[in-house]
């Protein structure tokens, strides 16, 4: 049976800071500037050289379909306000030897990253550089040669000096045993990027890592390329956004806010492939996901960190809108091959697999997932898992505006779990509780309710794995507390 609430309701550890502005999602998927201008103030005004560069990047990208960070006034703008980084550093692709390091400079300049482990015995300085950096391009920085499961600080230079600081831990190796923490979410949507709130309980959390599921940063800019950018200038110039990126690595995958529009898939009426494909590189210029090392055109991948196989799905980009309904639809036979191989070569013990939506049916009546598009193609997974004896396997999911945990049974009396914390916008949603649903664990609706999930992987005893789903609210207050073993994870276990 699933391990019942180990810790509900427990005395909230910090103080909330409400908002200044109150922004109904409805206005922020407008995204006109003045809406956009009380998402920026809604905590507080930022400092003034960081609103007025916002403000002058904002307008080239409205003037030009084409603008992008290097365009002349972007650069300009951020000489003017001293403005070094137009955004980073974003961590991202954390193995058992470093992380990844996103930064975007804002001039031509070298970029110097030093490195120092905050324990004595690794306390050997070590330094990564670009020598010449372009303005406004994304660098990619690898950080290598650390110690597996230790904590590093780094500092990020440029000519104007130390630019940006932050801090990980490296993943430890997968034969470790010990402790593993994994923080996931979605639903930011811009309401929630700068809520310093739920990222400030994120961090104190101290996860490895933080898997976020759709809706992030972006809302309904359709084929607009350029305010789709103007959209992730917004996100990195948020303070607290910047502190929870640059001291947890990030792995993220879209939802349909951040791809098109509501409830949009493939390739929509209206527009192209080639619509599509621009959507795809502008995702996978602003996030600092590992490298698929394929010419997939999805933005699927996976990784192994320590105890944990984390795959993540692309549920909106490779639908098949003219066979909806029909088997292979929803994720497209190369996304579902790839999927069934990496879940069979996987050696971890728990496998996370994303879904921007539902895996069950239980909420709004599968509306928009697997259960209104593909119902054979999910049967052929679960029962694949169930056939080879997969174990370990944790679905999670968004959308849906909420936070609930779900049973999904199968003929074999074995029964698959999933997580969904689409609360980190705290906007509002169905019911969090299914009615005549006795397959539901827990439930919160999304109004006013900022929520993250987290799962800690305990492999102390190597004979008997367990793993800790919570759900915390902004507050710190742990609301729901679920556990399991690995042997309920595994078919036939």
């Amino acid at each position: 049976m699933l391990g019942s609430s180990l810790a509900m309701g427990r005395r909230a550890f910090s103080k909330t800071i409400a908002p200044l502005f109150k922004v109904s999602l409805r206005d922020a998927h407008k995204g006109t500037l003045e809406v956009d201008t009380q998402l920026l103030d809604s905590y507080g005004k930022l400092p003034e050289n960081w609103r007025s560069f916002y403000f002058k990047a904002r307008e080239a990208f409205t003037k030009s379909r084409e603008a992008d960070y290097s365009d002349a006034a972007i650069v300009e703008a951020a000489k003017e306000h001293g403005i070094a980084l137009m955004g980073g550093p974003l961590l991202g692709d954390l193995n058992a030897q470093g992380v990844t390091v996103w930064v975007r400079p804002a001039k031509q300049t070298a970029i110097t990253i030093t490195v120092l482990g905050t324990k004595e015995e690794e306390g050997e300085v070590r330094t990564f550089a670009v020598e010449e950096a372009a303005a406004g391009v994304v660098q990619r920085v690898e950080i290598r040669g650390l110690s597996p499961g230790a904590a590093y600080r780094y500092d990020v230079q440029t000519v104007d000096g130390n630019v940006a600081s932050g801090s990980f831990v490296t993943a430890p190796n997968n034969d470790t045993n010990g402790t593993f923490r994994l923080a996931f979410g979605s639903c930011c949507h811009k309401i929630g990027i700068h809520n310093p709130n739920a990222f400030r309980e994120i961090r104190k959390r101290q996860p490895h890592v933080m898997m976020i599921l759709g809706d992030s940063a972006v809302d309904d800019r359709e084929d607009q390329v350029n305010m789709h950018r103007a959209d992730y200038q917004l996100r990195d110039v948020s303070a607290p956004w910047r502190d929870l990126a640059a001291n947890v690595p990030l792995y993220v995958s879209w939802d349909d806010h951040d791809y098109f529009n509501n409830d949009l898939n493939g390739v929509p009426k209206r527009f192209t492939a080639g619509d599509r494909d621009a959507l795809r590189e502008v995702w996978r210029t602003h996030w600092n996901n590992p490298p698929a090392n394929d010419d997939r055109e999805g933005i699927y991948f996976h990784s192994r960190i320590g105890p944990v196989e984390m795959i993540m799905l692309d549920t909106r980009s490779c639908r098949d809108n003219a066979r909806r309904n029909e088997h292979g639809s929803y994720l497209g036979e190369a996304q579902m091959s790839w999927l069934k191989e990496t879940l069979k070569a996987s050696t971890a013990p728990f496998k996370v697999i994303s879904s921007g939506t539902m895996w069950s049916d239980y909420v709004s009546n599968g509306k928009d997932s697997w259960g209104t598009w593909d119902v054979q193609g999910r049967e052929e997974l679960f029962s694949f898992i169930e056939s080879e004896q997969i174990g370990g396997v944790l679905l999670i999911s968004g959308d849906r505006h909420g936070a609930r945990g779900f049973k999904i049974p199968r003929p074999s009396g074995f029964a698959f779990h999933e997580f969904e914390a689409a609360t980190l916008g705290g906007v509002s949603g169905p019911k969090g509780l299914v009615k005549d649903c006795p397959e539901q664990l827990f439930g919160y609706d999304g109004t006013d309710f900022v929520a993250f999930g987290e799962f800690t992987f305990d492999t102390t005893n190597p004979d008997d794995p367990t793993v800790t789903f919570r759900l915390i609210d902004q507050a710190g207050v742990i609301k729901e507390a679920h556990a399991l073993s690995l042997k309920q994870l595994t078919p036939g276990g």
